[in-house]
């Protein structure tokens, strides 16, 4: 059983940064797509983007493209989401989840295509 936790999130002003971080324990070295969803007060859980372990490829969300990056830490078992120049929409709680077993393919924004998912960590962006 693999488990999830997310750790760096915090409280930033508009155009700051934070990385969060997902590390996963429980497993062996194996392939997963890594996803990163945020959902905010009131509102669906959305797909940020996504890591496939195996060669490091990435899929972002429209919404984020050219502000957050995903990489991942094979040695470290971890998986990173750099967001900068944030802004107040940013704000959500941000999960990390695991899907097994497969590339970050058309459905990995699809929340429930994930098994495993993080408690999440909060990210607050003030104007």
């Amino acid at each position: 059983q693999v488990q999830v936790a997310e750790s760096g999130g915090g409280s930033v002003q508009a155009g700051g940064s934070l990385r969060l971080s997902c590390i996963p324990s429980g497993y062996t070295y194996i392939s997963a797509c890594i996803g990163w969803f945020r959902q905010a007060p009131g509102k669906a859980r959305v797909g940020v983007g996504g890591i496939y372990t195996v060669d490091g490829s990435t899929v972002y969300a429209d919404s984020v493209k050219g502000r957050f990056s995903i990489s991942r830490d094979n040695a470290k078992n971890t998986a990173y989401l750099q967001m900068n120049s944030l802004k107040p929409e940013d704000t959500a709680m941000y999960y990390c989840a695991w899907k097994l077993f497969g590339e970050c393919d058309t459905s990995w924004h699809d929340p429930t295509s994930y098994t495993y998912w993080g408690q999440g960590t909060q990210v607050t962006v003030s104007s």
